[in-house]
């Protein structure tokens, strides 16, 4: 058996992967990996490529991914270079955002409609998420705005998430593999923790809406789950499951996501603001979230 690291190719789009970014990436593992096989998936609205093989002491991983990634991202197909242990032996841990990735939604938007603040709620939603504001001064602003709301709004917000395609896929197949499931979350434990449990998700952590008298007081209590506290959760649970960080791949789409996304072995942008995609090692530029075991070529 090879002493050198496996690497893996994957290829995700909405639609059939071009026949000449297919040849692109065998050309470019041909100078980097021996004996390299490929793979075929197709799911509902994923189609998927995985191309593997075994790293070669003087190849280079992040330059064989920055080969592929631009001209993958002009044929509106999505690529990812996993290499060692999450390429061999799959994803440990999975640590994803909730708002606008595990759910189609923003939770404080579809509260704030309740308060007629919406559209103020949402300008402030984009800036915070775009990076251009402190998250937890955001957060204060924003459920500001729904104090006095009866407590009976939150149920109605819960029942009206929707998940995003392919969430529940993803969460199984990790399962199936062996791996365990965290899902952090700027938004909050009253839609969160129940929604994480009807997938059987194994880590949970979001805010909490503060009530007096059955109402919302425009208050969260306990610390903030900002954009620091999501990587620390994100350490915590892979040290907790004995999972090394190269195996752990982190998903999300906003700026408060990207410390939780570079500590990752694996950091994906999820349909993200442009600083996410950016500085994440891979995007998935479809609503399809099972697009993510594409990018791992599972």
């Amino acid at each position: 058996m090879s002493e050198n690291p496996a690497v893996s190719v994957g290829l995700v789009a909405p639609r059939p992967i071009p026949q000449s970014l297919l040849q692109h990436a065998r050309a470019l593992l041909g100078l980097v990996a021996d004996d390299v096989t490929e793979r075929e998936t197709t799911r509902p609205g994923v189609f998927a490529h995985a191309l593997r093989g075994t790293l070669r002491p003087a190849a280079a991983a992040d330059g064989l991914a920055a080969e592929l990634r631009g001209p993958a991202t002009a044929l509106g197909v999505d690529a990812a270079v996993t290499t060692g242990a999450l390429a061999s032996d799959g994803v440990g841990l999975l640590v994803m955002d909730v708002d606008s990735t595990l759910i189609t939604a923003e939770v404080i938007e579809l509260l704030a409609e309740h308060a007629g603040t919406r559209a103020e709620v949402a300008a402030v939603t984009e800036r915070a998420m775009r990076g251009e504001l402190d998250f937890a001064a955001s957060l204060r602003e924003r459920v500001a705005t729904l104090a006095g709301l009866d407590v009976a709004v939150v149920e109605a917000v819960r029942a009206a998430v929707e998940l995003s395609a392919g969430a529940r896929e993803l969460v199984d197949a990790v399962h199936a593999g062996g791996g365990k499931v965290g899902v952090v979350s700027g938004g909050f434990a009253e839609i969160v923790t129940p929604l994480a449990a009807s997938l059987g998700i194994d880590h949970v952590v979001a805010n909490t809406l503060e009530t007096a008298d059955g109402r919302l007081t425009g208050r969260t209590t306990g610390p903030v789950v900002d954009r620091a506290a999501k990587e620390a959760h994100l350490r915590a649970w892979a040290a907790a499951d004995g999972v090394p960080l190269e195996r752990v791949v982190a998903v999300g789409d906003g700026a408060n996501d990207l410390d939780m996304i570079r500590a990752a072995g694996l950091g994906v942008a999820f349909c993200a603001k442009p600083v996410v995609q950016e500085q994440a090692d891979a995007a998935v530029g479809f609503p399809r979230l099972d697009a993510v075991l594409g990018l791992l070529g599972r």
